[in-house]
């Protein structure tokens, strides 16, 4: 379905946003729009909505199953403003989850469970939210795949991924269960990175509540969905395997000529199995079996 604008969208998709999960899909350019919305559709979504510029074409395929929102991404607050637009439109404890174009989710035993039945232990669990990890894929040959972007040969790093302590600015004190989470093609090029931009911890997944709103660093005013645990134990954690970084940084004149390979002696092929990423320790299933 199409719409003519997020306003259009938000009124006459109502009721799309009573329960979910919904994805919403922020797409910023042509590359790999097709596999991206394909994944989630398949992913068990009860609805991804695609906002994306009218000149950007869509598969028949795709274009069928997919909710059509004419969106610019390029404005600094664009994802935050829309996604806090959508969470106000949509009734209180709807799940929703928002990704960029050649991203891709995978969580705990997504190959045979719908994100709808891992979101549904994680009510169970009384967890609000699901932190996750974006994880930096990469093509292997930059020769052959110059824009960074190969599904095919697809490789990420196996180690090097560590984590610090979040600092409350009001106390000064580190806060509860939240860390800052770094790693990936960000930390090996940080010299390129915007230090705001470096973080790869993400609420990719979370519920609607009045009030409820999306930072500029991908954190929420509620702290609670900030954290990585519940107080009593571990809980699940999901991945958001992305071309972003490794695009961007190939796409820049100021970083492209820098960077011959994103491999290194730490780099594995990227399998595009949930089990991969639970052996890395790059997500976790928490209770959940």
């Amino acid at each position: 379905m199409m719409y003519s604008s997020l306003q259009d969208f938000l009124k006459k998709g109502k009721a799309l946003l009573a329960e979910g999960p919904v994805a919403l899909v922020f797409i910023e350019d042509e590359v790999e729009i097709a596999t991206t919305l394909r994944h989630h559709l398949q992913s068990g979504f009860k609805a991804v909505v695609a906002l994306m510029p009218n000149a950007f074409d869509l598969p028949k395929d795709v274009r069928a199953k997919v909710h059509r929102v004419p969106f610019d991404c390029a404005p600094e607050e664009a994802l935050t403003g829309a996604v806090n637009a959508v969470i106000a439109a949509a009734q209180p404890g709807c799940w929703l989850y928002y990704c960029y174009n050649a991203e891709y989710l995978f969580y705990p035993f997504c190959e045979t469970r719908s994100v709808g039945e891992m979101l549904t232990f994680h009510s169970e669990e009384r967890r609000d939210a699901v932190l996750s990890y974006v994880i930096d894929l990469y093509a292997g040959d930059l020769e052959a795949c110059p824009g960074a972007v190969s599904l095919e040969a697809a490789y990420l790093d196996k180690s090097g991924y560590y984590a610090q302590s979040r600092e409350d600015p009001g106390t000064g004190h580190p806060r509860e269960r939240q860390l800052d989470f770094f790693g990936g093609v960000r930390w090996r090029f940080e010299e390129h990175i915007p230090e705001k931009s470096r973080k790869i911890d993400r609420i990719s997944l979370f519920k609607a509540k009045p009030g409820l709103k999306l930072q500029q660093d991908h954190t929420f005013n509620d702290q609670e969905y900030n954290t990585y645990a519940c107080p009593w134990h571990h809980n699940l954690t999901a991945a958001v395997c992305s071309f972003r970084t490794a695009k961007a940084l190939k796409r820049n004149p100021g970083s492209t000529f820098d960077i011959e390979t994103f491999r290194w002696h730490n780099s594995a092929p990227f399998e595009w199995h949930s089990r991969q990423l639970l052996d890395l320790g790059l997500m976790e299933p928490g209770q959940w079996f």
